[in-house]
């Protein structure tokens, strides 16, 4: 595997272990506001990223390349009102959609078709995570103002349930 590449899917191991630390915080946010709906949505996120850095920790071993840990960051967004978790959300979501698409970019480039083949998979996962995010916005949006129908949103959100990703490595 090229270096170059290897290190980025090691970067991308990372920032998937901070993503995941960063919805925590959102969750921890969302608990202590009493909605436990959002805080499970986003307990859900954090799940959900730290499968995603595992599936690059085990394509990283299956093509016999080094897993190398690094620190994992402090989240550093301060949230105020209800929609701050959403919006920082999205905005993450967007900027991990970026990071995928470089190293997806550097993989055409050096012609590695299995690398490629592997990240289809989280370029469709990105497009998903964004749509996710900004319906919940949207939702928000419509419904957050009125006491009643943030207990439903709430309600709703807290009935989702965690589902491991179906990725073959």
């Amino acid at each position: 595997m090229d270096k170059n590449l290897a290190e980025l899917l090691n970067d991308q191991i990372n920032k998937e272990f901070y993503s995941a630390y960063l919805y925590l915080d959102m969750a921890n946010f969302y608990s202590d506001k009493g909605l436990d709906g959002f805080a499970n949505w986003y307990e859900i996120q954090a799940k959900e990223e730290q499968d995603h850095a595992m599936l690059i920790y085990q394509y990283l071993h299956n093509n016999n390349e080094k897993v190398t840990l690094k620190a994992i960051a402090k989240p550093d967004k301060t949230f105020t009102t209800l929609m701050d978790p959403l919006k920082a959300g999205l905005e993450h979501e967007q900027y991990v959609t970026s990071l995928i698409n470089n190293i997806y970019s550097v993989a055409t480039q050096v012609q590695d078709y299995r690398t490629v083949q592997f990240l289809d998979w989280f370029v469709k996962e990105q497009g998903e995570e964004e749509k996710n995010s900004t319906d919940l916005i949207t939702k928000m949006e419509l419904f957050g103002d009125d006491a009643r129908t943030l207990y439903m949103l709430n309600s709703e959100l807290a009935a989702r349930v965690y589902s491991a990703p179906s990725l073959v490595l």
